[in-house]
């Protein structure tokens, strides 16, 4: 494994740099990992950077992505299996916002579909973006679904990391999501995460 230690700042160039090179219209871009691993705010820290490269961004958090409690929590409010298969809402996300930034969709996504605290619709209007708008998508368990992600950063909590940080019922989902998915072999960029404010490019896992 070839590891490469850089500042938070000079990632979110090289990631930047990264996506400007991706040849889509607009460029659906995945933050996966843990919560724990920093998905959200790597993601957030991606937004002003493009913007200042002349991209609109329209962020998309996975949170805002879940399905109602009536499903998420049908097997209990702790169960991994649950967590794994039940939690996201995938069909939706690629319904509201990855389908319609394909070279012929509208550009028309809907920045959030389920309020989980009201257990509703949030009902908000969609965004337009315009072309070369890049869409920021963060969350867990994002990558070996099928998701028509252009590119897609994994940010990759060691198992000793993983067992440490990540809460406890979650788990064995994200054992399972390594043992069945590989991540940090189907990401375009692997970043390792078990020291916060101290990522690391992993340039190469041989």
């Amino acid at each position: 494994m070839r590891v490469r230690p850089v500042s938070p700042e000079l990632l979110v160039s090289e990631l930047v740099d990264r996506i400007e090179s991706v040849d889509a219209r607009w460029p659906r871009v995945a933050v996966d990992g843990a919560p724990e691993a920093g998905t959200s705010e790597l993601a957030d820290a991606l937004v002003e950077p493009l913007r200042v490269r002349g991209r609109d961004v329209v962020r998309i958090r996975m949170s805002d992505y879940l399905r109602p409690a009536s499903l998420r929590l049908e097997r209990g409010r702790e169960d991994p299996d649950s967590y794994y298969e039940d939690w996201f809402d995938l069909a939706g996300l690629r319904r509201e916002v990855l389908d319609p930034l394909s070279r012929n969709g509208t550009g028309e996504v809907l920045p959030a579909l389920w309020d989980a605290a009201a257990d509703r619709s949030p009902r908000l209007d969609r965004v337009r973006l315009a072309d070369r708008g890049v869409a920021v998508v963060d969350g867990p368990l994002l990558l070996g679904a099928g998701l028509p992600f252009d590119f897609a950063v994994h940010l990759w909590l060691p198992p000793a990391a993983l067992e440490r940080r990540v809460t406890s019922w979650q788990l064995p989902a994200f054992r399972r999501y390594a043992d069945e998915v590989g991540p940090e072999r189907v990401a375009d960029a692997l970043v390792r995460a078990d020291r916060p404010g101290r990522p690391a490019v992993v340039d190469s896992l041989e």
